[in-house]
C-alpha cells in the first residue's frame, strides 16, 4: 500500500488536514506500506515557502514521517504539458477563452437553467466549435469525445464498486478545465499524473472530493493509467457544521500547539485513538 497527503502551501494546516494526513499515514503503517507527502503548489500566486515549511513542521510534530525529497507540482509543469499535448493529439481538448462571468451568464440563461457539477456551473460549450484564438486560453476536455472512447466509468470507492455511465458524465460533469490559463494545468489533471508517478495504490481524502473521482478515473482511462482504490473519509466541521477551511485559524494546528496540545490530543480531537 502507498498512500499520500497532498496539501497546498497556501495557509496553515487545520484539524481537517490533520485527520486526513493521520488517516492516510495510519493506513500505510498498518499494512506495512509507505506514506508519501506531496506539495500541490500549482497556484504559484498563493503558494508560499513559509507555509510549506509549516506543513513539514506540523506533520513532523504529529509523528508522521515520509521519504525525501518530496514531489512538488511546480517542478512538474513539463509533465502536465506533455499530457495535454497527448490528449490534444487524440482530439479530446479545445481552447476556451470564456471568463467565469461568461459561463455564469450562459449557464443562467432561461432556456438553459443552472446545472452544477464537480467544477461548479457545467460549461455550456460556448468555445467548443467557435474556433477562437487559443492565446491565453484555458484548455477543456471534450467530454462527448472522451466518453466515446471510455464508455462507462467503473472504480472502487470507500468499500463500494461504482459505475457511472457516459451520459451522466456528459450531463452532470461536462467539459472540465484541464489547464487553467494562469497555471498551465488543473487539479484534476495534475493529481491523476502525480498519483501515477508516485505509484499511489490508495487515495485517502475527504468526502468533499468524492464527486471528482469519476473525472480522475476517466482521465486515467484515457491515458492508460491504472486507478488506485479510493477512500473518502468524513469531514471535520466546526461548531456550526461547516467544513474547516484554511481561514479557520482558530482550528489551525499551530494554535493548538501554542496552547500546549500534544499529538495525542489532536488525535483525540479528530476521533483517532491510535498512538494516544
Amino acid at each position: 500500500m502507498r498512500t499520500r497527503f497532498a496539501p497546498s502551501p497556501t495557509g496553515p494546516l487545520h484539524l481537517g488536514h490533520a485527520f486526513s494526513a493521520l488517516t492516510a499515514f495510519d493506513m500505510a503503517q498498518e499494512s506495512g506500506g509507505t506514506f508519501l507527502l506531496r506539495i500541490e503548489d500549482i497556484d504559484l500566486s498563493r503558494s508560499r515557502p513559509e507555509w510549506e515549511a509549516a506543513i513539514f513542521d506540523d506533520l513532523s510534530w504529529l509523528g508522521l514521517d515520509w521519504p525525501r525529497p518530496v514531489m512538488r507540482q511546480s517542478e512538474r509543469l513539463g509533465v502536465y504539458r506533455a499530457a495535454l499535448d497527448r490528449l490534444g493529439a487524440m482530439g479530446l481538448t479545445y481552447a476556451c477563452t470564456c471568463t467565469r462571468r461568461d459561463i455564469a451568464e450562459a449557464a443562467s440563461a432561461p432556456q438553459e437553467g443552472v446545472a452544477t457539477g464537480p467544477d461548479g456551473p457545467i460549461y455550456p460549450g460556448t468555445c467548443k466549435t467557435a474556433g477562437r484564438d487559443a492565446a491565453g486560453a484555458a484548455i477543456r476536455l471534450h467530454m462527448d469525445r472522451a466518453v466515446a472512447r471510455t464508455g462507462p466509468i467503473r472504480f472502487h470507492d470507500t468499500g463500494r464498486d461504482i459505475e457511472i455511465g457516459a451520459d451522466r458524465l456528459v450531463q452532470e460533469v461536462g467539459d472540465i478545465v484541464l489547464a487553467r490559463r494562469d497555471m498551465g494545468t488543473s487539479y484534476h489533471l495534475s493529481v491523476v499524473l502525480d498519483d501515477a508517478a508516485q505509484d499511489i495504490t490508495d487515495v485517502v481524502r475527504g468526502r468533499d472530493l468524492q464527486d471528482a473521482t469519476a473525472i480522475h478515473v476517466l482521465l486515467q482511462r484515457l491515458m492508460g493509467i491504472s486507478s488506485p482504490v479510493y477512500h473518502h473519509h468524513r469531514l471535520i466541521r466546526d461548531a456550526q457544521g461547516k467544513r474547516l477551511a484554511k481561514r479557520n485559524d482558530a482550528r489551525a494546528l499551530r494554535t493548538y500547539r501554542e496552547a500546549g496540545a500534544r499529538p495525542a490530543d489532536i488525535r483525540a480531537m479528530v476521533g483517532l485513538t491510535r498512538g494516544a
